[in-house]
């Protein structure tokens, strides 16, 4: 009898260290080995647009009205704890629709819309967390962002220089609207224009709880980031 028990012991030490490792270990070989390493932050130099795509002729200056055309994207970037592993977790879209007006060496007005419904990451199980009990698209499906106050590039910048500014204006998410302000860089090409930006964002501050499920912990802070291409109107 005392020697099945101590047999007994064995097998239930052994099945608690086995438990243990799967949960330490597993998401280690998971991140580490098998899941997709998380896209690179959106550069303005990803891809380059051509002028004249999507129809559009190209133009010689900056000044008139321009729309959001193909190649651009906006998404979230966001630190998640898989049982006690760090990983980052990042979904995109390229489902976004937007215009902007130009007089002389300042964005004057200008707003863009994401589509959230379609935004996707490597996960269909976050994908599926992120439409529903976290961004609940089917009440909020949009989130928008739009100019307080012109952007001033200071000068009309040559074809291929980047120049930086700062934006100013109103971001809207989960049905909460925030004004906010962050960097932007841009960048001429030959009749079209890219603009790439990302904004910091306190989940809390949008009435988002911080998600958590199934061993994940997200982060509260995130990042929504974008690379938007414009082309004339």
């Amino acid at each position: 009898m005392s020697s099945m028990r101590r047999h007994w012991k064995r097998w239930l030490i052994a099945g608690v260290a086995v438990a243990a490792l799967l949960v330490v270990g597993g998401p280690y070989v998971y991140i580490h080995y098998i899941k997709d390493t998380a896209p690179s932050e959106l550069s303005i130099d990803d891809g380059q647009q051509s002028a004249g795509q999507d129809g559009t002729s190209a133009r010689a200056g900056v000044e008139g009205a321009w729309k959001v055309g193909s190649g651009s994207q906006a998404g979230y970037r966001v630190d998640e704890v898989l049982f006690g592993q760090n990983t980052t977790a990042v979904g995109r879209t390229d489902k976004v629709t937007g215009d902007l007006t130009v007089k002389g060496t300042e964005a004057t007005e200008g707003s863009f819309t994401v589509d959230l419904t379609s935004v996707k990451s490597d996960s269909v199980e976050r994908d599926g967390q992120f439409r529903g009990g976290i961004m609940n698209t089917e009440k909020f499906p949009t989130a928008t962002f739009e100019l307080t106050r012109p952007v001033d590039f200071g000068s009309v910048p040559d074809v291929g220089k980047k120049v930086t500014a700062k934006a100013s204006g109103r971001f809207t998410i989960h049905g909460v609207s925030k004004n906010v302000s962050f960097d932007l860089t841009a960048q001429r090409s030959a009749g079209a224009f890219r603009v790439q930006g990302s904004l910091p964002i306190t989940f809390a501050d949008y009435g988002v709880e911080s998600p958590n499920f199934g061993g994940i912990t997200v982060e509260h802070e995130g990042t929504i980031e974008f690379l938007l291409t414009f082309l004339p109107a």
